[in-house]
């Protein structure tokens, strides 16, 4: 079965640093985008960033600058830089996997919480 297990957070002071990685099992990895999300307490989860089977990104504007995702398809993981964290970046990260001719995500992680400091 397909298994996306996310590591790498924890908790960091404000301006400071943590990559978070995912790691993708029983799937053909290079047919599938990957998102990172995330849902911080009492909001809707949101799209953070995302990278397609042919490695083109997008970001959402609260991160542009800050945050890079890649992917290293020949160790099926995708993974998250997130550079000078802010409070408001606090919350649960999930990845998700969508076929490459898909519209939605059809396979999520657990989550990992990252926690910003002030």
């Amino acid at each position: 079965q397909v298994q996306l297990v996310e590591s790498g957070g924890g908790l960091v002071q404000a301006g400071g640093s943590l990559r978070l990685s995912c790691a993708a099992s029983g799937l053909t990895f290079s047919f599938y985008g990957m998102g990172w999300f995330r849902q911080a307490p009492g909001k809707q989860r949101e799209l953070v960033a995302a990278i397609t089977s042919g490695g083109s990104t997008n970001y959402a504007d609260s991160v542009k600058g800050r945050f890079t995702i890649s992917r290293d398809n020949a160790k099926n993981t995708v993974y998250l830089q997130m550079n000078s964290l802010k409070p408001e970046d606090t919350a649960i990260y999930y990845c998700a996997a969508k076929f490459y001719t898909g519209y939605k995500y059809d396979y999520w992680g657990q989550g990992t919480q990252v926690t910003v400091s002030s």
